[in-house]
């Protein structure tokens, strides 16, 4: 099989700096899969250009987190769980685990999903945003069964991990504990009829990274690069440099490098040199035969 790769824009809808970077990029064949946080200031404008554009392959980014303090949004609906004293949603993953019933999750991941429905979108697939439906935060590993059980409703494809390879497993997590990950979702996905990628590539930013561009994507290429056969997605937040940008994300180069990165010539010439093949969602389910 062939080394394929997702490359997903996350956080389309955050912002306007970010939707600006997402619509270029696709219109300028530089990016394949975008995913937008339907909570999110933004998020009315993405999914109109997604439903103008069903030649581009966005989908839902599920988001039960608000980590910005300068920028802030609640649930859809109403969950009293969903939310912290100030009204907002939980600033961490691990929050949302800890605090969220499985009932509020369920009924904001369906609302999420239908306002996209009703802004006239057809989600290509589904994920969640900084992680919080993986449930590896607190070992709440039911929350992956209930984002595949309702993707497998939906009849969405959606991002998880459905085999292990040493040079895709982060390392803070125990090799057991991914081994018996993968078994979870290998099930969850039969039994609810749910694609995924074989492989999820989780991105790290370190101060290494933030030497130069150059330097940053040279290392993110070899990352890219040395990925076993089959299908693996790994992610980025690419947007435009802003004020509105700045007055966000106190790394907003980092995104910034990111939309810099997919638009650059070169990582194109490279991936291609090296044998791997940009693909999107919907090319993943008509490589897994749905």
């Amino acid at each position: 099989m062939a080394k394929y790769l997702i490359v997903n824009a996350d956080d389309c809808g955050m912002c306007r700096s970010a939707n600006r970077a997402v619509f270029e990029l696709f219109e300028g064949g530089f990016l394949k899969s975008s995913t937008i946080m339907m909570p999110c200031p933004a998020a009315k404008e993405a999914a109109q250009y997604a439903a103008a554009h069903p030649e581009f392959a966005f989908g839902v980014h599920t988001t039960l987190t608000n980590e910005w303090s300068s920028h802030r949004w609640k649930p859809l609906t109403n969950g009293k769980t969903l939310v912290n004293q100030e009204g907002y949603m939980w600033r961490k993953s691990v929050e949302v685990e800890k605090n969220a019933s499985y009932a509020d999750i369920e009924a904001e991941v369906r609302a999420q999903i239908e306002l996209a429905h009703s802004l006239g979108m057809k989600p290509s697939h589904v994920d969640n945003h900084m992680g919080t439906l993986y449930g590896h935060y607190t070992g709440r590993l039911g929350l992956g069964k209930l984002a595949i059980r309702l993707c497998g409703e939906y009849g969405y494809s959606y991002r998880f991990f459905t085999k292990y390879d040493k040079r895709i497993a982060p390392d803070n997590i125990p090799r057991w504990l991914y081994q018996g990950i993968t078994l979870l979702t290998r099930i969850w996905g039969r039994r609810y009829k749910v694609l995924m990628p074989d492989y999820l590539l989780f991105p790290d930013w370190t101060d290494d990274l933030r030497q130069s561009y150059e330097h940053y994507r040279q290392t993110i290429l070899r990352i890219w690069t040395d990925i076993p056969e089959g299908i693996t997605e790994t992610f980025v937040h690419p947007a435009l440099e802003t004020d509105e940008l700045k007055s966000i994300v106190g790394p907003w180069r980092d995104r910034v490098w990111e939309y810099r990165l997919m638009k650059d010539p070169y990582t194109h010439e490279y991936l291609k040199a090296h044998g791997v093949e940009l693909i999107s969602y919907r090319d993943l389910e008509r490589i897994k035969g749905k």
